[in-house]
Parts: C-alpha cells; structure tokens; sequence
C-alpha cells in the first residue's frame, strides 16, 4: 500500500479540487490517500504559513489559485523544493478562453457567487426534503422529477443528490398492502421515474437495515417470495403508465441521478420540437 499525501490548495473553498481529487485517486489501487485541505489562500503570506505545513508532509499539491502573482509565488517555491504541482483547471479555462476569444475573469470563487442558481438550489433541496417518502401529494405536481419504487431502492439518497443538482424531488414507496395516493397517477408535469432492484440485493440491504436497528432479521420485509411480489408489484404500475424505469443493482447513487438526469434533458428537447 502507497501512501500519498495529496494537497487540495484553493483561494476559495476547495470543493472543486476535492471532487477532482476523488475522481483521479478513483482510478488507482493500493494508494492509501491523505488529504490536506488549504482554502482560502488568497495571499503570499498566507502562502508562505501553509508552504511550511506543507513541506513537512510533502506530496501533490493540486490547486487553483486566480491570482498571478499568488500563484507564481506558489509554482517557484514547489520547483526549488522539488514537490510537484498540478494546476487543476488550466486546461478547462485554456479551451474556453480560446473558444470564446476572451479572459477568464480572475475572481476568487467566483462559481460560488449567490445567484439565481445557488437560490434554485437550496428551494430544490428544501422541497425535497419536505416531500420525503410520499409526503404532501397535493405538491408533488410542483415537482421536477418524481422517484418511485419499493422501500430500500434507494429513493432517497438519489432524491438529494438530485435536489443539490438544483431539481426539486419527491419519492413515493411502492407498498402491495397500501397503495400509492391517485395523485401519482394524474401528474403531468414531473418526470415520474421508476426505480427498482433485484430480489438478493434489496434483501441484502433491508437486513443490514434491520441489524442496525437492533431488529430481527426473520420478517416479511426480507422474505424472499414476499420481496419478490412487492417488485412485480412496482413493475406492474411502472409498465400500466409507460413510466421509465432504471435498475440501480449495480448502479451508485451518482450513475442513478445521471440517467434520471438525461432522460429529464431528453424529455425537454422532445417537448421544444
């Protein structure tokens, strides 16, 4: 096992480096990562505080910084002390600047300024909370996008991951004793998406569910012929509306939101023709 000290130095908060970060370090086996997060390093004293840290546990250092002077300062002192440096975002900003035949704009977290979008993202994030689990139907039209499917399927966790994406989301547990509230049935505006599962592993994750609240882990929520009715359930109604459906047994939480995401993005550009 590799250990690598990995520093994320940024003149603003460091989420876009920690993102990049996890997608490079994704890509290799057998490196135990430690990460070092330096934000808001917008001056050459500040600078000079973290290039003493970060000497003492040298690695790669991954960073953006706007301001030249900062930033030459930074690129000097790692090629006299031999630590390589990797500024993360100049191909990107390089490609648009040819492409739009202006400058970047050299504004300190400038993409976390409190736009219209930021707004847009924390009313999304707000709705969804509030219609969790088929909470207050009489909105679920003011949705964008509608998840629903058997308990366990994931519903949740995808619906904030797609709330922070800026899409307002509700979900709806599919139960064969209890069936969904008509309003599921007349929505015209949300995309409804389908989400199931196969048997094993939705069993899987319900027991784990139930060990971890101290429950016994012989009932009919993970019973396998129980299990397998409440799926064909869910796949009837899916079918009977012509609703999409995405199996996320093999999928992340992210993979999950992307398709819901395209087919969100394709059912627009159908919808302008």
């Amino acid at each position: 096992m590799m250990r690598l000290h990995l520093h994320l130095l940024s003149d603003s908060t460091g989420e876009t480096l920690d993102a990049i970060a996890k997608a490079g370090i994704a890509q290799f086996d057998g490196v135990e990562t430690i990460k070092h997060f330096w934000p808001m390093v917008r001056s050459e004293g500040h600078l000079t505080r973290v290039l003493s840290e970060i000497i003492q546990k040298p690695g790669l250092i991954i960073y953006t910084l706007v301001n030249s002077e900062v930033r030459r300062t930074l690129e000097a002192r790692c090629r006299v002390a031999g630590i390589p440096h990797v500024a993360a975002l100049d191909p990107v900003f390089e490609a648009l600047e040819r492409l739009l035949g202006q400058e970047q704009k050299a504004r300190p977290g400038r993409q976390h300024m409190l736009d219209e979008a930021y707004f847009a993202r924390v009313d999304a994030i707000q709705f969804t909370i509030a219609h969790d689990d088929g909470i207050a139907a009489e909105d679920w039209e003011e949705a964008d996008i509608v998840l629903a499917g058997v308990s366990r399927s994931s519903k949740t966790p995808t619906s904030i991951y797609l709330a922070n994406r800026g899409h307002k989301v509700a979900n709806i547990p599919l139960v064969v004793e209890s069936p969904p509230p008509p309003q599921l049935f007349e929505l015209k505006r949300p995309l409804v998406v389908g989400l199931t599962t196969s048997p094993d592993r939705l069993i899987q994750i319900r027991r784990n569910r139930l060990l971890s609240l101290n429950q016994t882990a012989e009932t009919p929520y993970v019973d396998q012929e129980a299990v397998a009715r409440e799926l064909a359930f869910a796949r009837r109604i899916f079918a009977d509306r012509g609703w999409p459906v995405i199996d996320v047994t093999r999928r992340s939480i992210e993979e999950t939101a992307a398709a819901i995401i395209n087919l969100l993005t394709t059912r627009a550009a159908e919808n302008e023709r």
